[in-house]
This record gives C-alpha cells, sequence and structure tokens, in this order.
C-alpha cells in the first residue's frame, strides 16, 4: 500500500480514525444509512434504518380550539395580543408530546473486533493510514498497513440491493475478527451458524402506551474465503480468513409488511452476488445521479488540495479561501441527498438518515416551517429530481390527517399542517403559539410540487399527484382568511412569523398577529401556483376565478418606515433584531414574487432587512446562514453570497462536512448545495439566467449538469467573470429566455439560430425538443 496524498475532487479523506461520531462519514440508499469510523481494532459501524420511529398516532386537536377561533381573532383585531395569546395557548393549541417518545431511533451498531488477530493487538500501530468517502462511487474504504500486510475495507450501502455490504480483504496471509450486532435497549438476538438477527420494537421514553412504535428486524450474514466461522451466543467469530464479505438487510413494520419476511428476501437475493458484482451494481445505480452534474472552480494549485479533509476544513477556518474545498461542499450536498432520499423511503429527516442515540434532537421530526423544504432545495436545480419523489409521497400522506386538523381546529375545507411533523403524520398545531400557532406548513410544502412540474413539464404528474394536492392546500387558505375590520383585507391569523416575536406597544414581548406577511407571501404562491396548473389542464375554472378574487384582496408586501420589508401588517420593534428565522423574505427565495428585476423597490427592502438582521446577529445556525446566501444569490449578489457560504464552512461545519446547527442538523447542508447552484443558475420568472451571482473570485470555472425551470438543462464555462460558453439542452421544446452579463449568440450544430433581442441582457429564442443549443459570445 502506498500512501495517497493526491487529491481527489470528490473524495473526503482522513489521516486517522474517527473518534467521535461527527467525524465518521455518512452512506446511505435513502432507506439504509450508516456512520463508519474507520477504527482499526476494533471497528464501529453505527447504522439507521428510516422508518425506525417510536410512537403511534393519537388525537392531538384540542377540543375547544374551533369554539376559541373567533374569540382569538377578535381579541389580536383589537390589539389585545397578549390575552390573544394566553387565550390561543389554553384554548387552541394542541398536545405536545415530550421530546423522546415519538422519535426516530438508530438500529444499532456493528462492531468488528480485531483484537483476536495477532496482527491487530494493541502494540501494534498502522505505519499508513488512510480512510476516506468517494462521493462519486459512495463506498467508505479504510486501508492501513501493519507489519508490511495492508488491510482494506470496503462498506457501502445499495439500493438496488437494498443492502449494507462491508468487504475486508488483505494483501497476505489471512484475518480474524469478531462480528456483533447490537443495540442499547437489549433486542432478541438470534444467532445460527454465519448469521446475526436482532429483533425488537422502538418504544420512546416515559412509558405511555401511545410510546410503543414500530417492530424492526436486522440481520447479518458472514460470508468468508478459507478459514472458519464459529457462532457463540453474543456473535460470531471468523478466524484464518483471506476476504470476508458482511452482508446486512433491516427493515420496519412502518409500511405495514413483515420485517422478518422482507429481511429474509433482501438477504436471500443479496448473498447470490458477488462482492464484485453488489459493488458494480451500487456504483452504477449511484453515478447514474451523482455524475450528471459537475462543478470545477479553477484555481492555481495549493497546498491544501492534498491536506485531508478535517484539516483542509481547519485550514480553510481560519486561512484563505478554498475554490475547491467549496466545489467538494457541493458535491456533498448532492451525495447527501442521494443517501437520503430514494423512492419508496421516507423523506430526508433533520438528521437526514444518520441518528446515532434513541432520543435525538428535535426527535429528527419533519419541521416544515422551513427545514423539511429546505432539504429538497437542491432536488431539481442538482439534476436529483428523483430524490424529491419521498416528499412527494409524504406531502401526499398528510393529507388524511391535515382534512382532519382543518376542520376540528378551524372548521375548514382542505387540508392544513403547522410548524411540525414526523413519521406518524400529525398535522395538529402544538406546544407554544410562538412556533406551533402557524398553519402554512402545507401550503409552503405545496410550493415543492409546483417546482418539480416547473422543472419537469410533467403534465401527467401535474394532473394526478401535484395539482390535487396543491388545490386542498388552497382550498383550506380560501376558508381560512379573515376580512380586517380595518384595512378590508383578507388576513391569516392568529398566526406568528415563525419563531420571531414583536413588542407590543405597552412594551411587553407578543407572537401572534393577523397577518404576517410570510403567511400572505405563502398564501398568494399557492393561488399563483393553482390558478397556473388549473389553466394548464383545462379544469377548475370557478375555482380559479374565486383564488384569482381572494387573491386580490390580499395585503401587499409592505415597506416599512426604515426602509426594510415589513414582516407583519403593522410595524413593530423586534425584541430579537438577529433573529435565525427570516421568514418574510420566503417571496424572495424560495418564493418568485420579489426579484431586482422585477421590483427592485421590494428587493432592496429585502436587502436592507439582511443587514439589519446580521448586524444583530442573525445567520448564527448553520440553515440560516445557508438561506442567507440563496437570499444574496436571488438579490445578485454574489460577492454578499460567496461571504456567508465562507462563514457556512467556518463556522457552522463538522470535521465530516455535515452542518452543524448545533447540534448536526442536515438542512444546512442542503441550504448551501442549493445556494451555490442559485450563484450559478437560476431560472424563475420564465427566465434563465447564467451566473446571476458569480462572486468576482471565481474568476473562471464549469458546471455542468444543472438543470432550469421549463425543461432545460445547462451547461457554462467563464473566465474572467465573463460566460465563454453556454450550452442548453431543451428537453420540452419550450421557448426559451436568457439573460446573461454579455450579448450571447446562439447556434446548433454551427448553425445560427433566430433569436429576438429583449434588451441589452436578454434574449429569446424558439426550441425543439432533445436539442442542445450553444451560446457563445
Amino acid at each position: 500500500m502506498r500512501e495517497c496524498s493526491m487529491s481527489n475532487k470528490n473524495q473526503i479523506w482522513y489521516r486517522k480514525p474517527a473518534k467521535e461520531w461527527f467525524e465518521a462519514v455518512p452512506i446511505g440508499n435513502g432507506r439504509l444509512g450508516a456512520m463508519v469510523f474507520g477504527q482499526v481494532g476494533c471497528e464501529k459501524i453505527q447504522i439507521n434504518e428510516d422508518s425506525l420511529w417510536s410512537g403511534q398516532p393519537i388525537e392531538r386537536e384540542n377540543p375547544v380550539a374551533l369554539e376559541n377561533l373567533p374569540i382569538a381573532r377578535k381579541l389580536l383585531f383589537s390589539g389585545n395580543y397578549m390575552d390573544a395569546e394566553h387565550l390561543v395557548k389554553e384554548k387552541i393549541m394542541g398536545l405536545r408530546i415530550e421530546k423522546g417518545i415519538h422519535t426516530y431511533q438508530t438500529l444499532g451498531d456493528l462492531t468488528l473486533d480485531f483484537q483476536n488477530d495477532n496482527a491487530h493487538s494493541d502494540s501494534c500501530v498502522p505505519s499508513i493510514y488512510r480512510r476516506s468517502l468517494d462521493l462519486d462511487t459512495a463506498v467508505a474504504t479504510t486501508e492501513y498497513q501493519i507489519n508490511q500486510v495492508n488491510y482494506k475495507r470496503e462498506v457501502f450501502s445499495s439500493f438496488v440491493d437494498q443492502a449494507i455490504i462491508v468487504h475486508l480483504t488483505l494483501s497476505q496471509g489471512d484475518l480474524s475478527t469478531y462480528v456483533t450486532l447490537s443495540r442499547a435497549d437489549n433486542p432478541d438476538i438470534s444467532i445460527e451458524g454465519e448469521t446475526i438477527t436482532i429483533s425488537g420494537q422502538a418504544i420512546g421514553e416515559g412509558g405511555e402506551e401511545h410510546a410503543v412504535g414500530v417492530k424492526y428486524v436486522a440481520r447479518l450474514a458472514v460470508d468468508i474465503d478459507n478459514g472458519q466461522i464459529t457462532a457463540d451466543g453474543a456473535g460470531v467469530l471468523v478466524s484464518g480468513a483471506s476476504e470476508v464479505t458482511i452482508t446486512i438487510t433491516a427493515a420496519t413494520s412502518y409500511w405495514g409488511k413483515d420485517p422478518m419476511l422482507i429481511t429474509r428476501q433482501q438477504m436471500e437475493l443479496a448473498r447470490t452476488r458477488t462482492f464484485e458484482e453488489l459493488k458494480g451494481r451500487h456504483v452504477k445505480e449511484h453515478q447514474r445521479l451523482f455524475r450528471r452534474v459537475n462543478l470545477s472552480i479553477k484555481t492555481d494549485p495549493n497546498e491544501t488540495d492534498y491536506l485531508p479533509t478535517d484539516e483542509r476544513l481547519q485550514a480553510f477556518q481560519t486561512g484563505p479561501d478554498d475554490p475547491t474545498l467549496l466545489a467538494l461542499y457541493f458535491q456533498f450536498g448532492r451525495y447527501l441527498l442521494i443517501s437520503s432520499s430514494r423512492t419508496g423511503s421516507l423523506p430526508a429527516n433533520l438528521q437526514g438518515i444518520w441518528e446515532p442515540g434513541l432520543s435525538p434532537p428535535w426527535n429528527s421530526d419533519y419541521h416544515i416551517n422551513i427545514n423539511l423544504q429546505m432539504n429538497y432545495w437542491p432536488a431539481e436545480v442538482c439534476n436529483l429530481s428523483e430524490c424529491h419523489q419521498p416528499f412527494f409521497d409524504f406531502i401526499d400522506r398528510l393529507q388524511e390527517r391535515g382534512e382532519i386538523t382543518a376542520k376540528k381546529m378551524y372548521g375548514c375545507r382542505g387540508f392544513v399542517a403547522h410548524h411540525t411533523t414526523d413519521a406518524l403524520l400529525f398535522t395538529s398545531a402544538i406546544g407554544d403559539p410562538i412556533y406551533g400557532m402557524w398553519a402554512m406548513g402545507a401550503g409552503w410544502c405545496c410550493r415543492h410540487l409546483w417546482e418539480h412540474y416547473l422543472y419537469g413539464g410533467n403534465e401527467e404528474f401535474l394532473a394526478c399527484t401535484a395539482y390535487p394536492i396543491m388545490k386542498q392546500a388552497a382550498l383550506f387558505f380560501v376558508d381560512y382568511l379573515s376580512e380586517h375590520p380595518q384595512t378590508g383585507y383578507l388576513v391569516s391569523g392568529p398566526s406568528s412569523s415563525p419563531e420571531n416575536s414583536f413588542l407590543t406597544r405597552n412594551g411587553q414581548v407578543a407572537h401572534l398577529t393577523m397577518g404576517s406577511t410570510m403567511d400572505h407571501q405563502i398564501i398568494r404562491d399557492s393561488f399563483d401556483s393553482c390558478i397556473q396548473a388549473s389553466q394548464i389542464l383545462g379544469i377548475d375554472d370557478d375555482f380559479r376565478e374565486r383564488l384569482k378574487s381572494v387573491k386580490d384582496r390580499l395585503p401587499p408586501n409592505s415597506i416599512g418606515s426604515d426602509g426594510r420589508l415589513m414582516e407583519w401588517t403593522e410595524e413593530f420593534e423586534e425584541p430579537e433584531p438577529g433573529h435565525r428565522h427570516i421568514s418574510h423574505l420566503f417571496a424572495l427565495h424560495p418564493g418568485e414574487q420579489i426579484s431586482p428585476i422585477r421590483t427592485p423597490d421590494l428587493a432592496e427592502a429585502c436587502r436592507k432587512t439582511l443587514v439589519h438582521r446580521l448586524l444583530h446577529g442573525g445567520g448564527h445556525t448553520g440553515w440560516s446562514r445557508a438561506w442567507i446566501i440563496n437570499f444574496y444569490a436571488r438579490l445578485l449578489d454574489g460577492n454578499s453570497a460567496y461571504q456567508h457560504l465562507l462563514a457556512l464552512l467556518r463556522q457552522s461545519t463538522l470535521p465530516n462536512l455535515f452542518d452543524d446547527h448545533p447540534p448536526f442538523q442536515i438542512d444546512g447542508n442542503f441550504g448551501g448545495c442549493a445556494g451555490i447552484a442559485e450563484m450559478l443558475l437560476q431560472s424563475q420568472n420564465s427566465e434563465i439566467h447564467l451566473l446571476p451571482a458569480l462572486p468576482d473570485v471565481w474568476k473562471e470555472g464549469t458546471v455542468s449538469g444543472l438543470r432550469a425551470r421549463g425543461g432545460f438543462e445547462v451547461d457554462i464555462s467563464w473566465k474572467n467573470g465573463k460566460i465563454l460558453c453556454a450550452m442548453i439542452k431543451s428537453d420540452l421544446g419550450r421557448s426559451c429566455q436568457v439573460r446573461a452579463s454579455n450579448p450571447l449568440k446562439v447556434t446548433v450544430s454551427d448553425k445560427p439560430v433566430s433569436v429576438e433581442i429583449i434588451n441589452e441582457a436578454t434574449i429569446r429564442f424558439s426550441t425543439e425538443s432533445n436539442v442542445t443549443y450553444k451560446l457563445q459570445v
């Protein structure tokens, strides 16, 4: 084995084993995840199965909510904010279940103990060591040398074979290891020959009857070349082997199927294939998705390019910029989405699928007041639309309970969801009004259904999946809005501006109003998408006209006396001016109601809002910083977006590149990845904007495979901040409008294409499906 110091642009690597969980590297197939530590004497691989949840659905709505709703609204309209909030807390908010009762949990740990192997005695220290995660192959590899013998472990989680595979080899001699599979809550263990099976039931803390969750099963099988296998009551001992392959399958009862049967079938199928076949199938499937997009930011060679990732990150956090590390971080975000969200899985939760405990932060739930949505910001633009599907399935499944909540809490048609939910699909307003009294969760989620159509143009998806759900969310809003007695506008409420507060005229801290800006932006966005979708499908004329009339009565986005975008329909002083949520900029991003090109005054108000937040300490969490990158990209301010991208890695990134809220929370990874894409390509409002927010320091580079709304795939190369060439592939044959910093000519196969010049920065041309157009100076 040769010590490898060569840079690999899509590889994370280290010179030492992981001591802490956040130093280990993640693998996953959407459903089965693992964290690989790369330890020498006793390897630990922590495993997750995405549906392993404690708890079961229970009634959570407050039975007197509906009768108290008009009372709360009247109090808010009259300015009695504290009385209204007290009433809402006591009479409208539903049941909040304490942390650790309904929660995501770890599946357990695979341990490979090499202490019985003479070469791995405590006195033997590797002369060479390297562990890595290759983002291009999705294989975690640990390599080391002891006494001139090279040892290699490869670990991956296969989507096609629905199994985790661990492969051990060495250059000469033989290998011995003791294999165990364990979980902290003492599951049932069965060991037969070369197989280990653990089974049990996820149970949350507290002892409540409703804390009992899914049944789970994990199976492990050991196959060897040469040597022998001996089983005892706790594990399997491998002795004298030249090669070891460990296969792990796992499942739960979450989807209504027998996990014993599922894991047995998966195990039997996986073991019919050799390791080489398993790896080849896995790599081919992963690269089908991963290799669609490439990003290269040209820079002079730097010694940090050859550092291990933890040392490189540390150098970046205290020293100069590292554009190649930023490109790696972008691809790591795409890798994480592929690994945590695939067809048939649950959507990626607050920790993706990677969580080591039985009571994780926020239960690893689905916060839908930004966090779950941020997880999927890269899905379309970064050419991973298939990975969006678990989110769509989840939104669809929320409808049943959401319709009950809409009727019981509000007396409304349609469906509603509030600030958070989980794998049990609750939709009630729970907990404290500051975060829980916010009925926009379903509406924001539905934006993703519409975005998927805008990017792909699949009318069957729009007609059969997206529009029916979008319509139900919009229908709730139609019934939910109330007429403001002073202004005549239709306003939301009682509602918060997510998790933020304001000062009443007598200096009290309050959280609820009738009409927060973000609410009206989301409602307007919901109505706009439904209006357009019904026009495309040629259906629901009366409903469409109803949406138009209600939309016209929503309060407009307003600019306050200090020039900032108003967060509420009244100007309030803020007790926490650096709050992490900047919710009222939803219309800037991910929405498209505000832009520097079409609404420059509102865009400038957004800029002033950001400056004010940041001057008071905003952006201090990982996901918040990631959102700020996207905001500045939409403001076409590449240099500011870049500074916050640097801050994301310097202040909120762990040694394995996981986002640090703190603690670990994966949304910042996805938001940062999406932010880089937004800096390079935007396509809102039926216009492709090439390099809209390119920072000055990215003087030269290429990006390929990004997707634009309208059914386009885009490659761009640039130098000295100017576009050299862009290739736009049209999937749908639609008209293509392009904005760029310098005038471009369009050709197909070296033949000029007729273009309409909209202005000095913008052209429009017709396209044909499956034809690629070249744009250059």
